[in-house]
C-alpha cells in the first residue's frame, strides 16, 4: 500500500505545482513595496580570463537569501546599448521579483546581470553598433560558460545541474541567450528571448538536433510588441519550432521595442521557471495583432490575429464610408480622430488581394505592399501558413530574379519579362540550364510568379535540397487578348502562341545559357496561362516535354473554342502521348472554379487515350495552390 501512496502524493505535488498560462503584469508590478521582504542587489567583479581583466556583474539574492541553502540561477541578460546596469536601471528586476516572491508566485532564485559586452573596454560608449563591440556579444558566450558561471557556483549557494539554470535577456541579450542557451543545452534547460534582435542565430542553427532539443529543453519562452520591428526574429524561430513540435512559448503583446514589454517579460518568464511546466498550455498564451509580412516598412496595420482574423486600420478623417474588400466586404468603423477600423472573420492561409473602398471608390492600402493583380494595382496580404516552409527565405544558396526589356514583333512594342537564374549562374560561365517557361493568370502579368508565386524561393529550396535540377524560369506577360470572353479567345490564343514561338524563347535562349531541345523545355501556366499552356503546348508537343496546367481547363460551354483543341488532341493523341514525358494537370479542389471544367476535359483526354497525371490541393482558385502546385511540378521536370 505504501508505494502507491507515494505515487500518489507524487502526482498530486507535480499537479499542484503545474504551471498554467502566466497572464501579463498588472499595474503596480514593478514598485517598491514596503511590507515585504526584500531580495539585496550586488555589484561584484569576476576574473576573466576570456577578456583579461577583472569584468563587473550585478547580483540579485532573494529575500532570506542563506548559504545554508541551493539556489537555483537566472542570467539575465542586456541589450546592445546597455550593460550591467541596464536592467538595474530600466527594469527594476528586483522590484519585480520580490513581489513575486510575496505572492508565492516564483521560486527562490539569484539572478545574474552580466556585461555581455565581452571586451576590456566594455562600457557602452561611442560607436556602439563598431564590429569590435558586436562582436564581444558573440565572445561572450566564452566569458559566460568558462569565468562567469564558475565563479557564481563558487561563490554563492546554487543549484549547478542544467536543470536549476536559467538564461534570459532583452534584445541583444535576447538574442545571446537563444543562442547561448539552444546551443548549450547540457548548460541551461530554460531559455527565453524578449524581443530577439538580429543577432539570433537561425532557427536551423539554434535547433539543429530537434530530437534532442524536446527531451532536453524545460522551457522555450519567446516574447515580442507586435509593433517592435523585431518581431520577425522571434516569429521565425516560433514556426520553425511548431513545425517541428518542441514545446515552447511565443507570447506577442501590444508594444513596441521598449521596457515596458521587456519587463513583463521577465514578470512571465520569471514565474514560470524551475517548476514542473504544463505544456498543454503553451498554445494559450495570447498573440496580440501582429503586422502582416507583408506591410510596408513600419506600418503597424494590417495586423493578423492568432486566429488568422485580420485587423484594418485607415486614417481617413473626412471620408463618409470605408470598406476593407477581401470579396467578402467589411464596414470599417470611424472613432473620433478619424481612424477608420474593422476586425475581419478568419481568413484562409497564404496570399490574398485586397482593397479599402473609401466612399465607393476602391484603392490600395498605403500600409500594404501592391501586386498587379485583379486586373489593376491591388493590396496583397500573406496569412501565416503552416505548411509554407517549401517557400520560406532560408539560409540556402540563392539564385537571381532579372527583369528583361525585349523588342516583340508579334506585337510591334516593347515588353518585359522576369527570368529566374540559378545559384552560380554567373560563376559557372560552361553550364548550360534547362529552361521552363510559367504564365501568370487573368488579371495578372508577368510579375505575378515573380511576386505573388515566391518562384525564386520555391526553386531555390528545391535545388538545395537536391529535389530539383538547377534551370531557368521564364515569366512572360501572357496579356496578348483579342476578342472572346473577356478580351480571351482563339485569336488571343495564337497571339500567345505566336509571341512564345517568335519573341519569347528566341530572346532567352540568345541571352541566357538555355539548353535548347525539346526534353529540356517546360511550359506551365494557372487558370487564363493554364489555358495558354493547353493550346501552345500541345500544338507544340515537338517542343516541350513538359506541360503543366494548374486551376485550368477547357471551357464546356465554349464549344467553338474547345472543340478544335479536342479534334485536334484526337488526331495527334499518339505522337502528344510520345513527345510528352509529363501532362501534369493540377486542381485547388472541388472549391476551385475551374474544377468542373477541368474535370469535364480530363473526362475528353480519357476517351481520347491522352495520358496524363493528376493532383489536388485543397484551396480554390489561390495562389496558396499555385505555389504548391509549382512546388510539386518543378520536381519532376528535366529528370
Amino acid at each position: 500500500m505504501k508505494p502507491i501512496l507515494v505515487t500518489l502524493f507524487l502526482v498530486l505535488n507535480l499537479t499542484c505545482f503545474a504551471q498554467g498560462v502566466i497572464k501579463p503584469a498588472s499595474a503596480g508590478f514593478d514598485v517598491w513595496k514596503e511590507n515585504i521582504l526584500h531580495g539585496k542587489i550586488d555589484s561584484v567583479a569576476y576574473p576573466s580570463t576570456t577578456v583579461g581583466n577583472d569584468r563587473k556583474v550585478l547580483i540579485y539574492t532573494p529575500p532570506g537569501y542563506t548559504k545554508n541553502k541551493k539556489y537555483p540561477v537566472l542570467y539575465l541578460l542586456h541589450g546592445i546599448g546597455g550593460d550591467e546596469k541596464e536592467w538595474f536601471s530600466g527594469g527594476q528586476p528586483h522590484h519585480i521579483l520580490d513581489n513575486l516572491y510575496a505572492e508565492g508566485k516564483i521560486e527562490p532564485m539569484i539572478v545574474v546581470m552580466p556585461n555581455g559586452r565581452a571586451m576590456k573596454d566594455d562600457r557602452a560608449t561611442g560607436n556602439i553598433m563598431a564590429p569590435d563591440k558586436v562582436q564581444a556579444f558573440a565572445t561572450f558566450e566564452k566569458d559566460l560558460l568558462n569565468d562567469l558561471i564558475p565563479y557564481v557556483e563558487k561563490n554563492y549557494a546554487t543549484l549547478t545541474d542544467r536543470e536549476h539554470r536559467a538564461i534570459a535577456g532583452l534584445s541583444m541579450g535576447g538574442g545571446q541567450s537563444l543562442n547561448f542557451g539552444l546551443g548549450n543545452l547540457d548548460r541551461f534547460a530554460w531559455i527565453g528571448g524578449f524581443s530577439s534582435a538580429p543577432n539570433t542565430k537561425t532557427p536551423e542553427e539554434l535547433l539543429p538536433d530537434i530530437t534532442a532539443a524536446k527531451q532536453k529543453i524545460k522551457l522555450l519562452y519567446m516574447s515580442c510588441g507586435a509593433s517592435d520591428g523585431l518581431l520577425r526574429f522571434s516569429t521565425r524561430l516560433h514556426e520553425y519550432a511548431r513545425k517541428n513540435a518542441v514545446p515552447h512559448i511565443y507570447f506577442v503583446e501590444p508594444g513596441v521595442h521598449d521596457f515596458k514589454v521587456w519587463k513583463n517579460g521577465l514578470y512571465m518568464f520569471s514565474q514560470l521557471l524551475f517548476k514542473t511546466v504544463d505544456t498543454t498550455s503553451f498554445s494559450k498564451y495570447p498573440v496580440a495583432g501582429a503586422p502582416a509580412a507583408s506591410n510596408v516598412r513600419n506600418a503597424a496595420y494590417p495586423q493578423i490575429l492568432p486566429d488568422n482574423r485580420v485587423i484594418f486600420s485607415l486614417k481617413a478623417p473626412d471620408a463618409k464610408k470605408v470598406q476593407a474588400d477581401l470579396g467578402k466586404k467589411y464596414d470599417m468603423i470611424k472613432d473620433e480622430e478619424g481612424n477608420w477600423r474593422v476586425t475581419t472573420d478568419s481568413i484562409g492561409e497564404g496570399f490574398h488581394y485586397y482593397s479599402l473602398i473609401i466612399d465607393g471608390v476602391p484603392v490600395v492600402d498605403p500600409g500594404s505592399q501592391t501586386f498587379y493583380g485583379m486586373s489593376r494595382m491591388a493590396s496583397g496580404i500573406e496569412i501565416p501558413f503552416a505548411g509554407g516552409d517549401y517557400y520560406a527565405l532560408k539560409n540556402v544558396p540563392h539564385g537571381d530574379l532579372r527583369i528583361n526589356r525585349y523588342f516583340s514583333r508579334v506585337t510591334n512594342s516593347w515588353r518585359q519579362m522576369y527570368v529566374y537564374t540559378p545559384p552560380g549562374y554567373d560563376s559557372s560561365q560552361q553550364d548550360r540550364y534547362p529552361v521552363l517557361y510559367i504564365l501568370h493568370g487573368g488579371g495578372e502579368d508577368q510579375t505575378g510568379w515573380a511576386m505573388q508565386g515566391k518562384t525564386d524561393l520555391i526553386i531555390d529550396n528545391l535545388i538545395a535540397a537536391k529535389k530539383a535540377k538547377p534551370m531557368l524560369v521564364v515569366m512572360m506577360d501572357g496579356n496578348l487578348s483579342s476578342g472572346g470572353i473577356g478580351g480571351f479567345g482563339e485569336q488571343a490564343l495564337k497571339n500567345f502562341e505566336n509571341e512564345l514561338k517568335q519573341s519569347v524563347i528566341p530572346f532567352v535562349e540568345k541571352k541566357f545559357r538555355a539548353l535548347t531541345t525539346p526534353d529540356q523545355r517546360a511550359l506551365a501556366g494557372l487558370s487564363m496561362g493554364g489555358l495558354q499552356t493547353l493550346y501552345a503546348g500541345v500544338r507544340n508537343h515537338t517542343m516541350f516535354s513538359y506541360l503543366g496546367v494548374f486551376s485550368s481547363g477547357w471551357w464546356g460551354n465554349q464549344p467553338a473554342l474547345s472543340n478544335p483543341q479536342y479534334q485536334f488532341m484526337k488526331e495527334n493523341a499518339a505522337a502528344i502521348n510520345s513527345n510528352i514525358k509529363s501532362f501534369w494537370i493540377a486542381m485547388g479542389g472541388k472549391e476551385d472554379i475551374a474544377y468542373n471544367n477541368c474535370k469535364a476535359m480530363m473526362g475528353k483526354f480519357d476517351e481520347m487515350g491522352i495520358k496524363y497525371t493528376y493532383s489536388e490541393y485543397p484551396g480554390g482558385h489561390t495562389w496558396p495552390v499555385w505555389r504548391n502546385n509549382l512546388f510539386n511540378f518543378a520536381q519532376l521536370l528535366f529528370k
